[in-house]
């Protein structure tokens, strides 16, 4: 019989990272081929779980974003150990772990499953916004002229407009997310000026748009149309915060099909968004 109470909260390694994905691959999560490469760097110290015997049991993300945010993603229990407590005395550890490596007042975000959003609203959680998960297949669209590739001078410039977008420089991880293989970063600019950003990354199965971030509804679907004509007849999804009608409106007109759901959820006060420019999340894992 497993003993929960002797287990301690253990950094992983780059190893228990990748097993973290393979049981999210498991899951039907969808993760990214390169997305752990992505996330080691942005933080390596931001992965823990439980050992038992030496084996990798549990564990999920306690990312920090230079002590100004930090996410909660990741949160997984290898099935044979679930219902016997550990989630929750993992949950809870990862939380308070994640606080000591935050500055005081900094906020924790997550995306809780509809399931399981009272347990994150027990332990301090708050529902900022729901986000629905859509999915269609890639097709030949023309490509408006203002819409072109991410080059490295554009890159400043992009980072600039994602901290706007997602509350909080994340320079290490954007970076790189940029940058992975098999993935390809948009922009839009207008008058010299980046209006709007998108990435459509490889997915375990067809692509993931994350983020897709625009100043208006027209932009966000040139950068929609850009990303779907990039993989024609593949499988392209994109992950909406429901609070942004333009996005709900935007999926409709695409005849996108609905996946599932989750919520961000913050503990503290939430970063102030303008969810209005957020059509697209990055990702559940890192925010």
């Amino acid at each position: 019989m497993l003993n929960t109470t002797q287990l301690q909260i253990q950094q992983l390694d780059r190893q228990g990272l990748d097993t973290l994905v393979s049981w999210a691959k498991a899951e039907g999560w969808n993760p990214g081929p390169y997305d752990a490469d992505v996330f080691w760097a942005t933080d390596p110290e931001g992965f823990v779980g439980y050992y038992h015997n030496d084996e990798l049991i549990g564990g999920g993300s306690v990312v920090a974003y230079n002590g100004l945010f930090g996410f909660m993603g990741f949160f997984i229990v290898k099935p044979e150990y679930r219902s016997v407590g550990i989630g929750r005395k993992l949950w809870y550890q990862r939380r308070d772990m994640l606080l000591s490596r935050l500055q005081p007042g900094a906020a924790i975000g997550m995306d809780g499953v509809l399931a399981i959003q009272p347990f994150y609203e027990d332990g301090g959680f708050s529902i900022a916004f729901r986000d629905e998960r859509y999915e269609r297949t890639g097709t030949e669209f023309a490509v408006h002229h203002n819409v072109t590739p991410v080059s490295g001078n554009d890159i400043p410039a992009v980072l600039d407009y994602d901290t706007l977008c997602f509350g909080v420089p994340r320079l290490q991880f954007m970076d790189r997310w940029l940058n992975m293989p098999e993935s390809k970063a948009f922009k839009y600019m207008d008058e010299g000026n980046i209006r709007g950003v998108a990435v459509l990354r490889k997915a375990d199965t067809g692509y993931k748009i994350g983020p897709l971030f625009a100043d208006n509804a027209n932009i966000a679907e040139e950068l929609y149309k850009a990303c779907l004509n990039e993989v024609p007849g593949e499988q392209v999804y994109l992950d909406i915060p429901v609070a942004n009608t333009a996005a709900v409106q935007l999926v409709q007109k695409y005849n996108a099909t609905y996946v599932f759901e989750c919520a961000r959820m913050y503990y503290g006060t939430p970063p102030a968004l303008p969810v209005e420019k957020i059509f697209g999340i990055t990702s559940f894992e890192l925010g």
